[in-house]
């Protein structure tokens, strides 16, 4: 068993000062020093270090890691444009060793900033067999971190192995590690035809869907089909519960309603929206409507708390004022992504009580300013966001990262991914 001391911990809901946590894979014990006694544990020592929950990626895009530097013809007038130049030339060219190596830089990164849960939308044209398994391996069994993983089916690729690929794996791994969602793309590029194929075949597993991402969604919808996305997808009886819908920035009030009826979730990724220029989604209408919200960065990073931060800025932008949302809003998404990842692998994330899985992190930080439960979470945002940089993580137990370090072998593989990515960039 391990134990940290004299530690400060903060799970975004308590905050506590030189305290001890007892773990294994659960957290067994937390209490003040005072009342600590060494029982032959392996001791780490905590002094003016803050330990918190190991941070989720609500949605993530491990495929856009080799676009980084990527240089391609670029000229987009929309946002279709911008998936046909650059995203679509990138997810269609992969082949299942970029899938691996993209894998783990992506693993790499996140747990060095602090990420122990990925939920991952995927697609990889050259090889759809296969990929997910290959992520599993790369992220879950290597790296060491948990993973909710999925294919974006598209009529851009072979549906039918698109459609496999997410069964086989849905049904294969539910383990409290590694677990399946049923991907889809966008309702833009899926027929009523692989609608209606997906439709016969998903049974209950939830799916996990851009929605609404740009205006474009929802207009080709009305367009060719004559309504719109959410009443279509609910036509196809896809709005299963625990369902991610993914932006959501162009929905009115009738498809919050439903989203809300089947009891989906919303994940929310601003710094992408910001970068694609897209528009920016309206809380407000979420809130009303009582629509779980988490929180993702759509592959735009490698980390989430500046998400959080940018969730908070651009909110008070969107509304012309500071005073309509601020950190307790964002504050309530992320705890909901706990809860979400939570019911999807089937354990207790998110919490520093005993039961919990022992996924934490320890970051060193003297706080320079009072710190107690009412403004921690501030503390976070303006003190730690923007250098986050911890010197352990933790995973189910296991250590993940040992002094700001990962282990040295998947280093060795980290230097080796380069050539995928290179291989990758021939091929567009």
């Amino acid at each position: 068993m391990i134990a940290l001391t004299h530690v400060n911990y903060y799970d975004f809901k308590t905050y506590a000062e030189d305290q001890y946590i007892i773990f294994e894979d659960k957290i067994i014990e937390v209490g003040p020093m005072t009342d600590f006694v060494n029982q032959d544990y392996e001791v780490i020592e905590g002094m003016d270090q803050l330990v918190m929950p190991g941070l989720i990626n609500g949605h993530h895009h491990i495929y856009s890691t080799f676009a980084r530097g990527l240089i391609l013809p670029f000229d987009p007038e929309n946002f279709q444009e911008i998936l046909d130049q650059l995203w679509w030339k990138l997810d269609g060219s992969q082949d299942l060793d970029n899938v691996y190596y993209s894998g783990i830089v992506s693993g790499v990164e996140g747990v060095k900033n602090g990420i122990t849960t990925i939920i991952d939308h995927h697609a990889s044209g050259l090889d759809i067999k296969g990929s997910l398994e290959t992520l599993k391996k790369a992220i879950c069994d290597e790296v060491g971190q948990r993973g909710i993983f999925c294919f974006e089916c598209s009529d851009r690729f072979d549906i039918d192995a698109c459609i496999e690929e997410n069964l086989s794996f849905a049904k294969k791994y539910q383990t409290t590690k590694t677990a399946g969602l049923f991907g889809l793309h966008a309702a833009m590029s899926l027929s009523e035809e692989s609608l209606t194929k997906i439709s016969k075949v998903i049974e209950d597993i939830p799916i996990h869907i851009h929605i609404a991402e740009s205006h474009m969604d929802e207009d080709l919808s009305l367009e060719r089909y004559g309504e719109r996305i959410i009443h279509r997808l609910e036509r196809h009886q896809l709005l299963k519960e625990k369902s991610l819908l993914v932006h959501c920035l162009y929905i009115d009030e009738d498809e919050a309603e439903l989203i809300a009826k089947y009891k989906c979730t919303v994940a929310l990724n601003v710094t992408s929206n910001m970068n694609n220029g897209v528009g920016l989604p309206d809380y407000n209408l979420f809130k009303r409507a009582g629509i779980p919200v988490i929180i993702g960065n759509d592959g735009i990073g490698s980390g989430i708390m500046p998400e959080w931060l940018n969730l908070n800025f651009t909110m008070h932008h969107r509304d012309l004022t500071p005073v309509k949302f601020g950190l307790g809003q964002v504050l309530e998404m992320v705890n909901q992504t706990y809860v979400y990842a939570s019911s999807i692998l089937g354990c207790k994330l998110g919490r520093i009580q005993p039961g919990y899985e022992a996924d934490l992190l320890m970051i060193p930080y003297i706080p320079p300013t009072p710190m107690n439960k009412n403004n921690a979470f501030g503390h976070l945002c303006f003190g730690l966001a923007n250098n986050f940089n911890p010197s352990y993580v933790w995973c189910g137990g296991k250590m993940i990262l040992n002094h700001y370090k990962v282990k040295e072998n998947l280093m060795d593989t980290y230097r080796e991914a380069s050539k995928s990515a290179r291989q990758l960039w021939d091929r567009i």
